[in-house]
Parts: C-alpha cells; sequence; structure tokens
C-alpha cells in the first residue's frame, strides 16, 4: 500500500502473503499499540458485535459525486446460530440526494426464527427515463420526491434451512413533482398515472401484508463461500391496507454459490432476481426498476432508475477470487441482464446487458465484511462505480 511509511514495507508484504488478514491488524501496527487489547480474539462465533465501518466516495450518472459512511455488524446470538448482520449508511451527493437505509437479518437460538427489517428515508430526487425497454439516456428528467420505507419480516423454521412467515411493507411518497420538463411534454409518468403536466401527485403509497418463503443454507449472508438462497415474497397491497392502486405483486430472489475447490476461496456466484406484478397497477415509484431490489445492487453498469416496468427479469453471474494470499486483497469480475416489459404489449421485447469488474479489500476477517469497489459498463452509454459495504449479493 503505497501510503505506508518505507518502515512499513515488509510488514505490508506479509499482510500480503501471510496468514488471513484484514484492515484492522494493518492499523494496529501501524498505531503501534498493544495488539492484544485493539485485536478481538474470541472465537469468531461469539455474540461480539463484528463491527465494520469506512467513510467512501463514489460516482454514477444518477447521483453525482456521493460522499457516504457505511456500517456493518455481524454477530451471533448463540454458537449454533447463523451470522446475524445488520447494514447502515448515510449518503449525501452532489445532487442533493440523502440516502438513510438501515437493513438487519437477526438469526435466534437454534436458527429458529429470521427477523428481517429493511426501514430507509430517501430525499432522492433523481432521473427517469420512462417505461420499456427502448428508452434513451437522452430521454431522462428529474422526478423529485421523498419517500419512507418500513418492511419488517417474521420467519419461523419449518424444517433444516426453510422458513416461512408473514410480514409488512409500507412503502409512502411525498411531495412527488416533474422538474424542468420541456414546454408540452407529456411524460410516461403522467401518462401512466394520469394526471396533467407539472402537476404534484403528493402522495403515493403501497401498503400490505406479505407471505414469504426462505431457504437459506449459507453460513455467512454477508459473504457467502457456498450455499443456496431462495426467498419468494407474496405481496397483495388491498384497498384494505389504504391503497389508492390496488396490486398484487410476486418476488423471486434465487442465489447460488459455488466455492471452486476446499484449497481454494475463489467462489463463483449467480443471482437471479424477478419481480412480477401479478395483477392490478402499482405507483410508478413503485415499478420494477434498475436497483430496485432491497440493497440497490441489480444492474451494475446502469443508473438506478434506468428501465423501469410492470414485470422484471434479471440474472448476474460473477467470479471472486484472491488476489493476495492473505485475502486482504480480491477482485471480482461479472456480468448481468435486466429486462422489462412494455408497457403496450405486455411482452419482453429487449435485453439489456452490462459486465464490469471490482476490487476487494477485507475490513473485518472475522464477519468476513468487504469493501467492495465495482465499476460496470452497460449499453447504450450507461456506466458507474458503486461502493458497497459486504457483497453485493
Amino acid at each position: 500500500m503505497c501510503f505506508f511509511y518505507a518502515a512499513q514495507a515488509q510488514k505490508s508484504r506479509n499482510y500480503l502473503i501471510g496468514s488471513d488478514a484484514d484492515i484492522t491488524d494493518i492499523a494496529i501496527d501501524l498505531i503501534k499499540k498493544d495488539k492484544a487489547k485493539l485485536r478481538d480474539t474470541v472465537e469468531p462465533k461469539s455474540s461480539k458485535l463484528r463491527i465494520s465501518a469506512v467513510p467512501a466516495a463514489g460516482y454514477t450518472l444518477q447521483t453525482g459525486f456521493a460522499a457516504l459512511v457505511s456500517a456493518n455488524a455481524g454477530f451471533h446470538t448463540s454458537p449454533n446460530a447463523k451470522i446475524s448482520s445488520m447494514l447502515t449508511s448515510f449518503t449525501y451527493t452532489t445532487s442533493n440526494q440523502v440516502l438513510f437505509p438501515f437493513q438487519a437479518s437477526i438469526w435466534t437460538k437454534n436458527n429458529k426464527y429470521n427477523f428481517i427489517g429493511d426501514w430507509r428515508y430517501l430525499y432522492f430526487p433523481s432521473f427517469t427515463y420512462g417505461l420499456g425497454g427502448y428508452t434513451k439516456l437522452s430521454d431522462g428528467y428529474i422526478i423529485n420526491y421523498s419517500s419512507i420505507r418500513l418492511h419488517q419480516t417474521v420467519l419461523r423454521k419449518v424444517r433444516e434451512n426453510m422458513y416461512a412467515g408473514i410480514g409488512y411493507n409500507l412503502d409512502y411518497f411525498w411531495n412527488v413533482k416533474e422538474l424542468n420538463l420541456a414546454a408540452g411534454m407529456v411524460t410516461d409518468f403522467q401518462k401512466y398515472e394520469k394526471m396533467p403536466n407539472s402537476i404534484i401527485n403528493n402522495t403515493q403509497t403501497q401498503s400490505g401484508i406479505t407471505f414469504n418463503f426462505l431457504y437459506d443454507s449459507r453460513e455467512n449472508s454477508i459473504n457467502a463461500e457456498g450455499g443456496e438462497f431462495i426467498n419468494v415474497i407474496y405481496r397483495p397491497n388491498l384497498a384494505l391496507f389504504g391503497n389508492n392502486n390496488t396490486c398484487k405483486a410476486l418476488v423471486i430472489d434465487l442465489r447460488k454459490y459455488i466455492r471452486l475447490s476446499k484449497r481454494s476461496e475463489n467462489v463463483l456466484a449467480f443471482w437471479t432476481y424477478e419481480w412480477l406484478t401479478v395483477n392490478g397497477t402499482p405507483p410508478y415509484l413503485m415499478l420494477p426498476n434498475t436497483g430496485s431490489d432491497p440493497y440497490s445492487n441489480t444492474g451494475r453498469g446502469y443508473i438506478q432508475g434506468r428501465y423501469r416496468g410492470a414485470n422484471m427479469l434479471y440474472a448476474e453471474g460473477e467470479y471472486r477470487f484472491k488476489i493476495a494470499p492473505s485475502g486482504l486483497i480480491g477482485g471480482v469480475i461479472f456480468a448481468n441482464a435486466e429486462s422489462f416489459t412494455e408497457t403496450g404489449s405486455g411482452k419482453f421485447e429487449t435485453i439489456a446487458p452490462a459486465a464490469g469488474a471490482g476490487v476487494r479489500l477485507k475490513l473485518n476477517k472475522y464477519s468476513r465484511t468487504n469493501l467492495a469497489i465495482d465499476y460496470g459498463i452497460g449499453i447504450g452509454g450507461s456506466h458507474g462505480v458503486s461502493v458497497n459495504l459486504g457483497e453485493v449479493f
């Protein structure tokens, strides 16, 4: 690492080629403190919080330059429980956007229950490009809104690694308004919402219970080395729960992790994500779109919200590999593709592929938390850098 003093050069090389190492190991030696006091030496499955925090900066076409502080905590509620995780961050961008999410997955003793939460606040003036796959970057204009998401789910173990449960999801948008439209411009948003040009649609709401099925054989959800993840969510947003636009949605999230050999930590990872409108008409801002998964990670290489439609199909593959033998530095290469239905035909008519590469810097070797920095390139001029605390999927 080029910013170390020369006296640290040999230690830096040891961290690259020696045993399992992370940034904390290096920081301890740099500040020359008693390692026993600073380095947690208890067993990896202790109940002690493994906290990783990092300030970072990034750039995408959607947000412009962004400054963020992100924190991740991993812990075990008991020695025989899967690792629980909590993730939060605060982001401010040069587009005057504010993002403040808190997400958690808590496993109880013997993995009997899994409590999943996704809470967030957004002030998010952002580009939208219309509906379907034939839109262009030049079609983009800004919709401004604030929103709150409150998603909470409780799952109970049915059999080994298999869970079923119920939840409640609320997505509430207010002060929704299109900005800086050309005179006489009629947008897909106006046509979809059946509203006149430049009129504020004060609120959009989706509220409803969810029925959930989960199969999760991963030992570590922060950075899986193997196993499978299957999550199916059925969400009926009925008038009973205060919805003006009633609809029913089905979300299917499938992931597979293959460790290439017992002697290698390199992993092939596969992800498919489908969001289908079973019937009804969701609000425009709740239509499936690029980056609309819970962690806003679908479509690396594309601007968040680049594509949007009533139904979404998504697939991604990634190869994760060590660069430094110690695991301190790693890398990934990835490719993905997404498709959305057209408003006229209701069919999937286009495919938007993307590909890229990234680096991984190990922040915590116990929870296996990496700082993930990726660069992706899509079609039609789309590209961007993304920063994540933990793996993308």
